[in-house]
């Protein structure tokens, strides 16, 4: 029996326009209504997350920045894995040598050296996926941001790693050049005490080892008491695979990666048709159809 379950947003609770659909909320507030409990698992902040959940008013936990930071239903944080200041020399390093642009992210807003060449990089990457973005409707969104403070434009990053009052908890890098992903993430990967992950093809996501979905979602579910065995986990990218490794039922969304959909239990629909709220309405009817793959866990 389920008794929690997690789910990811961008590509998965969320639709391309940053939107929970009607369905998918009634099918979270039914669950809910039945003693399940429903986590948010998200690469966001929480600033960020909380801006678009808050709307459907749903009180719920977080597991933010890939588990760099969680967050009781109350929004009170619980836990948080900041990168140490020798990580952080270690990261930048290998960014900078591969001329790799990258956010940082802290407890309290995320920066960046140049809002133009994240529009760049965003507009190019879904260029090579396929699409045709809107790039006003893009500019516009990146302004908003900045104008609510959630992002932060600044020089160089010095006065952010210097700070006191700020926890670095994730470091967020894009290019649209394939070659420099694979050799920033190879050297990457060579840092001990670093999770490299990604929630697109165009990105690489850097937290603390110890800040990981699955970590975080393992020791929360302990916490609400609830074994591992009795979870599920629903995600779309290859951030998610550390928690559907763990989960008792993990689901993959139609659109997620090859790399995701191998070694989900599930399979349900996409997030541009209630991927989510099918997979929820078929563990309150049980009704899941699981696949043959076998689960691998670390």
């Amino acid at each position: 029996m389920v008794k929690l379950i997690a789910i990811d947003m961008d590509g998965t609770l969320l639709t391309p326009e940053h939107e929970i659909t009607p369905r998918t909320i009634l099918a979270i507030n039914k669950a809910i209504g039945q003693g399940i409990h429903v986590v948010i698992a998200t690469g966001r902040a929480y600033y960020e997350a909380h801006a678009i959940v808050r709307e459907y008013r749903l009180q719920i936990p977080y597991i933010c920045l890939n588990g760099a930071q969680v967050r009781d239903a109350s929004h009170e944080v619980v836990a948080s894995h900041p990168l140490t200041r020798d990580l952080i020399a270690d990261v930048t390093e290998v960014l900078k040598a591969e001329d790799v642009f990258y956010q940082v992210y802290t407890d309290r807003a995320i920066y960046t050296t140049s809002i133009e060449r994240d529009i760049d990089i965003f507009i190019e990457l879904a260029r090579q996926s396929g699409g045709t973005p809107d790039v006003e409707k893009i500019r516009r969104l990146m302004r908003e941001r900045l104008a609510k403070t959630s992002l932060q434009e600044v020089q160089d990053y010095r006065a952010v790693y210097e700070s006191e009052d700020e926890n670095i908890l994730k470091f967020l890098a894009a290019s649209s050049s394939r070659p420099k992903l694979v050799r920033a993430k190879n050297y990457l990967n060579e840092i001990g005490d670093v999770a490299v992950s990604a929630s697109s093809h165009g990105n690489i996501e850097l937290t603390h080892a110890e800040a990981q979905k699955g970590i975080a979602l393992e020791k929360l579910a302990e916490t609400l008491g609830v074994e591992l065995n009795e979870t599920m986990a629903i995600g779309d990218n290859l951030n998610d695979i550390s928690m559907l490794k763990r989960v008792g039922t993990s689901v993959a969304m139609g659109n997620a990666t090859s790399e995701v959909k191998a070694i989900a239990d599930v399979v349900t629909g996409t997030n541009t048709h209630d991927g989510v709220a099918e997979a929820i309405e078929k563990v309150l009817n049980n009704e899941l159809e699981f696949t043959s793959n076998e689960k691998r866990h670390p």
